[in-house]
């Protein structure tokens, strides 16, 4: 059933991604990835550095590393060079960079990942572009940093596979000549498991790609942007409200606050309190971080988010805010992928979502014209750094046709507020709960 879904939303993606197919002259590997060695071309073309990115604090960017693990060049190669190797999954087919493919903005550009045996999560795979400046990863925050996060993929069992053990892990490139001389270059010490979390990591933090045509309008560049961004950079702080999660400031360039928040997504299919229940029993028994990896992108727990990490009902079905910038070559959106253009994640919010019991209380219909929807978007296009310009014109085009297409269908209604949210919520509930 799982495969059924992802492959309905996929060819409602595919209507505008061009790149489920190697139609594009790309060679690509078993999952739809570009080929790694192919990735690792273009990445070289990509100009991205060890220092600290242009106007970040240092102070704010050091205090991101984790401690022994400083950025190296050494480190960095060796990260580079395990992002592209498919030796580090059970069936060698998957690395790193299968879903965070460097020819796709760094994700895999569908609804949710597959991973070893064409087993697909329930999850859509973050873009790592300025993944550093987060203060925790995956959807649910359930990892505390790069290095951290990085081991995860490798040990879960429908992403890369491995047995969670740490000798075999390694054994699968330890006689490596290459890779037994860069990490003793790195860390000093043979081919292991954890240097490979913490080389990662440390590649990881070079993947900062924050010149976008916006950052360089508000340093002072009037021609920079167009007119409609212009106005929907007003309409996102002020109608549309995004910037209440959405912030940027000098010292948080992403547009993240990095906190998490119920916007009614996982509501529209899933009985929260249900899923709930379910959760607290399994975890009890088992709460390590491997099973909470499993159970978050392999069943549909997965859909109660934050709560799977902190058992705080007011985290039910909250996930992580992510980052704005690079948002126009990063679909399709929402931790689910559920949503393809950005016309429909502004239209989602301009709806006040899905009414829930756990909804943020900021969620509400905004009111918002069709003019100013398009407005916010070209803004959020506006984002994308300069250096993939051309798939951000292309993406833009694209979504751009598929959100004319779905508007003539499309209810305005419940953004008009002439009903609150929450009418009528009781008696649907009842109601749905007389026709199972």
């Amino acid at each position: 059933m799982r495969i059924q879904k992802w492959l309905i939303a996929a060819v409602l993606y595919s209507a505008f991604s061009g790149n489920l197919l190697a139609t594009d002259g790309i060679p690509r590997g078993p999952h739809g990835a570009a080929d790694e060695a192919y990735q690792d071309k273009i990445f070289e073309t990509l100009g991205t550095s060890l220092d600290i990115p242009a106007g970040i604090d240092p102070a704010v960017w050091n205090g991101t590393v984790v401690e022994g693990n400083e950025v190296t060049p050494e480190r960095v190669a060796l990260g580079r060079k395990l992002y592209f190797d498919k030796r580090l999954s059970a069936d060698g087919t998957v690395s790193c960079s299968t879903c965070h493919d460097v020819t796709r903005g760094f994700t895999d550009q569908i609804p949710t990942s597959e991973g070893i045996g064409m087993q697909f999560g329930t999850r859509n795979a973050p873009t790592n572009l300025n993944a550093a400046l987060l203060h925790s990863m995956f959807w649910d925050g359930r990892s505390p940093s790069l290095e951290h996060q990085a081991m995860q993929p490798i040990i879960n069992p429908i992403e890369m596979g491995m047995k969670n053990d740490a000798e075999l892990i390694a054994a699968r490139i330890k006689d490596d000549p290459e890779y037994q001389r860069m990490f003793q270059a790195a860390y000093g010490r043979d081919v292991n498991y954890p240097d490979i979390g913490l080389a990662l990591g440390a590649f990881e933090r070079t993947l900062n790609f924050f010149d976008s045509p916006f950052r360089r309008y508000m340093a002072g560049d009037e021609n920079a942007i167009s007119d409609d961004a212009k106005e929907g950079w007003k309409l996102f702080n002020r109608e549309g409200r995004c910037m209440s999660c959405h912030p940027f400031s000098p010292s948080n360039p992403t547009g993240s606050d990095s906190k998490f928040h119920n916007i009614g997504i996982s509501a529209k299919k899933q009985d929260f309190e249900k899923l709930a229940a379910q959760a607290l029993k399994l975890l009890a028994e088992d709460s390590s971080d491997e099973r909470l990896d499993e159970l978050a992108l392999s069943t549909d727990l997965g859909e109660l988010g934050r709560f799977m990490v902190t058992k705080e009902k007011a985290d039910i079905g909250a996930f992580r805010t992510p980052t704005l910038t690079n948002i126009g070559i990063t679909g399709p959106y929402m931790h689910d992928g559920s949503l393809a253009t950005l016309w429909d994640v502004v239209d989602h919010y301009n709806k006040g979502g899905e009414a829930n019991l756990y909804l943020d209380g900021g969620i509400e219909p905004l009111n918002l014209t069709n003019r100013q929807v398009d407005q916010i978007v070209a803004f959020l296009f506006s984002l994308t750094d300069v250096r993939f310009a051309a798939d951000n014109e292309r993406f833009f085009a694209e979504q751009k046709a598929l959100a004319q297409k779905a508007r003539l269908n499309r209810d305005t209604e419940k953004a008009k507020r002439n009903v609150l949210i929450f009418e009528g919520y009781h008696q649907k509930k009842e109601s749905k709960g007389e026709n199972q």
